[in-house]
């Protein structure tokens, strides 16, 4: 099971543990899984296993077929977005409307990590598998950056603009709320965008107005295009500044960060603390380039496909049996 860092900031506030009990959701608020979902059950690790290795493998295909995208982020949340949209997410891909009505809605604000977006759409049913190949291409719907429009299924809004990603989920979760759905906001956001300005006043709007069906998760790998984070704008703790601006916030740590079923608990874990009054925040440790040795913790791999050699050592540090691959 996944245990948070239980941290305080100065104001006294604390990190929530996973591991403990938590109270019941209030009356006016559906639980995570209460409305029809692509997979009502857990998938067993060893599905997991295997849909993360496939993930990757998708990943390492699309980019290196065009010598151009975003390996190193992307492999580095392959285990957030399986255990949300394998196991969390409330949705139905065959009703999926760009508005997100009557569903939970995903919004990627660090949207140069399409691959491992586009790869998890399409295999939970938005699109055929087979249009992976056409990913960066001339009139693909597979854009570098995902846009809407091209109408790819599953995405809600054009996203790359760094730093507005969390802007657009406040407004999508106050129009549920404002519509009287149910459901939930999700919101993934890199470190490195916490650089600009807009990020705060959204995370600080959101505490203001009581927004309590959005779920933000920050991918802190501490690494973005021209270095370490800590080198190029140290956005010091995290935790205790979400906590400080009236998050609830829930802390994965790096050792736990690619662990497929302490990713999943701190979904399961985050989607019960909604509705009581507060946005939640999700601090996820990752590596990037987790799962490829030379790519691991090296942001070099931020954004630069590999070469056939390199392709090569990657994919058979991924070999998997009975891969599916397009």
């Amino acid at each position: 099971m996944c245990t948070a860092t239980r941290g305080a900031n100065k104001l006294g506030k604390k990190t929530e543990r996973l591991g403990r009990n938590p109270p019941a959701p209030s009356a006016s608020f559906t639980p995570v899984n209460a409305a029809p979902t692509l997979s009502p059950t857990a998938l067993s690790p060893e599905r997991a296993r295997w849909l993360c290795t496939q993930v990757r493998r998708d990943i390492l295909r699309m980019v290196t077929a065009v010598n151009s995208g975003h390996p190193g982020g992307s492999l580095g949340c392959v285990e957030y977005f399986v255990a949300l949209f394998f196991e969390v997410l409330r949705h139905r891909p065959q009703q999926w409307h760009i508005s997100g009505a009557g569903q939970d809605l995903f919004i990627l604000s660090n949207g140069h990590i399409s691959p491992v977006f586009y790869s998890v759409l399409a295999r939970t049913g938005y699109f055929p598998v087979a249009e992976l190949a056409t990913f960066r291409k001339l009139d693909s719907r597979l854009q570098g950056h995902p846009a809407t429009k091209e109408h790819l299924p599953g995405v809600h809004v054009a996203t790359g603009s760094l730093g507005q990603g969390i802007s657009v989920a406040l407004g999508a979760a106050e129009g549920k709320r404002l519509a009287a759905d149910p459901h939930l906001v999700y919101c993934l956001t890199g470190d490195g965008e916490l650089n600009e300005g807009q990020p705060w006043e959204a995370l600080q709007l959101a505490a203001h107005r009581r927004v309590d069906n959005l779920i933000v998760t920050v991918d802190w790998n501490r690494k973005q295009i021209d270095g370490d984070t800590r080198q190029v704008l140290d956005t010091g703790d995290l935790v205790a500044k979400f906590d400080a601006f009236g998050w609830a916030t829930l802390h994965v740590p790096q050792r736990q960060a690619n662990d497929y079923a302490a990713v999943r608990a701190a979904l399961q874990r985050a989607g019960r603390m909604v509705g009581k009054g507060k946005p939640v925040a999700i601090l996820l440790e990752t590596v990037m380039g987790h799962g490829v040795d030379f790519m691991a913790d090296n942001y070099q791999w931020h954004g630069k496909a590999p070469n056939a050699e390199q392709f090569d050592k990657a994919m058979a540090q991924l070999a998997l049996e009975g891969a599916e691959d397009y």
